[in-house]
C-alpha cells in the first residue's frame, strides 16, 4: 500500500468522498485564511506582556512561536484524535481579553492571566472526558444549532467588509458604505471579491486561494510601480524591508528570529505561584475565560460543521468530544508556553468550502504553522484586506444554513433572529448564542409549548441570564473584586 492509498484509508477519504489533492487545498485554504493570528495574536498580547532584558520587537518574536506550536498542539489533535477539517489557533477576543481586560484594566500579572488560561484548559479536559461539555452543547435549542452558521456568516461578512473599507464608520448612521474612488484598498479589494466570487460560482477549485493570492500581489504591483502609496495599503513596514534592505536584509531578518520563547515558560511557572495571592480574582478570570470560549467554541464548532455537511438531523456533531478535547489540550499547552486560549476557528469554513471533510486537512493546516516559524517575521506581508477576501466569501456561502429555519413558527423565528442578528451587532459568537439561548425557553412558554423544553434547557437560560447579570453589575460598578 503507497503513502497515499494509507492516508486516504487512515482519514477514511472514501467515506466522506474526498481525496488528497482536494484536502491539500483545503488545508492551504484554511491556513491562509487563518494565518493573520500568526501577526495579531503576538501584537495583542505584546500590549501586556512585557520581560526585563528583552525589546518589544524580541517579546513579539516570542509570542508569534508560542502562538504558531500552540496552534501545531491543537490542530494536530483535532487531525489525528478526531479526524475533523478544523484548525485551531489563539482565539481572537479571548486574546484582547487577556491583554486589555485582565492584565491592562484589573492588572493581574500576565504571569498569573496565563496560569488562569492553563486552569480553564485542565477544566475543559476534565469535562470533556466525563461528557459534561458535550451534553451542554446538545441541550442548545434546534432553533439555535441551525442559526448559528448564518449568524457567523454574517459575522465573518461584517467583519470582512470592515477591514476591506467597504464598509466605514459613520457618526451618523454607525457604518456606511466605504468608497473605492477614494480608497486604494476598498479599489482592490472590489476587485480581489469579484474575481473570487467569479471563480467560486464558475466552480474553479482552490478559488479561495487564487483570489487571497491575486488580491495581496495586485497590492504589492501597485505600490511598487508607485501607482500609490505603501502607506494608503498599510504597507509602510513591508515596503520599506523590501525595497530597502533587499534579499539580504530579509534573509538576515529570518536568521534573527527570536526563537527562544523560555522566558515565558518561566513566567507561567511563576503565575501557577502567584494564584494564591489573589484567589477571588483569578476565580473570576477562570470563570469568565472559561465561560466565553465554552460558547464560542461550541458556537463555530457548530456553525462550521453545517457548512461541511457534518451536523446529523438534530443538528448535532457526532462524536463533539474529541474536537472538544483538541481545542482543550490546545489551550492546556499553548497557556504552558506563553499565549491565551485556543478555540476552533470560523475560518476553518473556508477550507470545508473547499472540500476539506477530514482530519487530513487539518494536518495539512497544522504543517503550514510548522513551516510559518521559518517565516515569523514575514508573515505582515500578506496583507489583511487580501485575506479578508476569503471571509467575505464564506460568509455569503454560510448564510446558506437560514434556509433551514421554520421562519413562520415564533418558537424558531425569535431564537434564531437574535442568533443570527446579536453575532455580528455585538461581534460574538457566545453574545449570539446567549440571546437565542435566553429566549427559546420563554417564547415556547408563550406559544403553549412549554413541555417541549427540557429542565436543562430552563437551566441553561439560568446560567447566562445570572453570568450577563454579574458581568454588567461589575462593569457599571456595584460589584467590585
Amino acid at each position: 500500500m503507497g503513502v497515499t492509498e494509507t492516508i486516504a484509508d487512515y482519514f477514511g477519504f472514501d467515506e466522506y468522498e474526498t481525496d488528497l489533492s482536494t484536502e491539500l487545498i483545503a488545508g492551504l485554504t484554511t491556513f491562509l485564511a487563518m494565518s493573520y493570528i500568526i501577526v495579531v495574536n503576538p501584537l495583542i498580547l505584546g500590549e501586556a506582556i512585557e520581560l526585563e532584558g528583552y525589546s518589544g520587537a524580541q517579546v513579539t518574536q516570542m509570542i508569534a512561536v508560542a502562538t504558531i506550536l500552540a496552534s501545531v498542539v491543537g490542530t494536530t489533535v483535532m487531525a489525528l484524535w478526531a479526524n475533523r477539517p478544523f484548525g485551531l489557533a489563539p482565539g481572537m477576543g479571548l486574546n484582547a481579553f487577556f491583554a486589555y481586560t485582565v492584565v491592562l484594566g484589573l492588572g493581574v500579572p500576565w504571569q498569573v492571566a496565563l496560569a488562569a488560561v492553563f486552569v480553564e484548559g485542565l477544566i475543559f479536559i476534565l469535562l470533556t472526558v466525563v461528557g459534561a461539555r458535550r451534553y451542554i452543547i446538545e441541550l442548545f435549542p434546534e432553533p439555535v444549532k441551525f442559526a448559528v452558521g448564518a449568524g457567523i456568516g454574517i459575522f465573518l461578512l461584517f467583519l470582512g467588509l470592515q477591514e476591506m473599507e467597504l464598509v466605514v464608520s459613520d457618526p451618523e448612521t454607525a457604518v456606511t458604505l466605504g468608497n473605492a474612488a477614494t480608497s486604494p484598498i476598498a479599489a482592490l479589494s472590489v476587485v480581489g471579491l469579484a474575481l473570487t466570487l467569479a471563480l467560486y460560482a464558475h466552480g474553479t477549485r482552490g478559488a479561495i486561494v487564487i483570489g487571497i493570492v491575486f488580491t495581496a500581489l495586485a497590492g504589492w504591483l501597485v505600490t511598487l510601480l508607485g501607482i500609490v502609496s505603501p502607506s494608503e495599503l498599510a504597507l509602510e513596514r513591508e515596503y520599506n524591508l523590501v525595497t530597502n534592505d533587499g534579499l539580504s536584509g530579509i534573509i538576515d531578518l529570518i536568521l534573527n528570529v527570536q526563537y527562544d520563547f523560555t522566558p515565558l515558560i518561566a513566567g507561567f511557572v511563576d503565575g501557577l505561584g502567584m494564584i494564591a495571592e489573589d484567589p477571588v480574582v483569578f476565580a473570576l478570570v477562570v470563570f469568565t475565560f472559561f465561560f466565553v470560549d465554552f460558547f464560542d467554541t461550541a458556537g463555530a464548532l457548530i456553525g462550521v460543521s453545517q457548512i461541511g455537511g457534518l451536523l446529523d438531523e438534530e443538528g448535532n456533531l457526532p462524536e463533539i468530544e474529541k474536537p472538544l478535547l483538541a481545542d482543550a489540550v490546545g489551550t492546556t499547552v499553548g497557556a504552558m508556553i506563553g499565549t491565551s486560549t485556543v478555540t476552533t476557528f470560523v475560518e476553518s469554513s473556508a477550507g470545508l468550502e473547499e472540500g476539506g471533510r477530514t482530519g487530513f486537512t487539518a494536518l495539512v493546516v497544522s504543517g503550514f504553522f510548522v513551516l510559518s516559524l521559518l517565516f515569523v517575521p514575514l508573515m505582515a506581508i500578506i496583507p489583511q484586506y487580501a485575506i479578508y477576501v476569503a471571509l467575505v466569501v464564506v460568509g455569503l456561502i454560510m448564510l446558506q444554513g437560514a434556509a433551514d429555519i421554520d421562519w413562520q413558527h415564533p418558537a424558531w423565528l425569535i431564537p434564531s433572529g437574535l442568533t443570527i442578528t446579536v453575532m455580528p451587532l455585538t461581534t460574538s459568537i457566545a453574545n449570539g448564542l446567549a440571546a437565542g439561548i435566553m429566549s427559546y425557553p420563554l417564547v415556547k412558554a408563550a406559544v403553549g409549548e412549554r413541555a417541549d423544553v427540557s429542565p436543562g434547557q430552563w437551566a441553561l437560560a439560568v446560567a447566562f441570564v445570572l453570568y450577563f447579570g454579574a458581568y454588567f453589575a461589575t462593569d457599571a460598578g456595584f460589584l467590585t473584586f
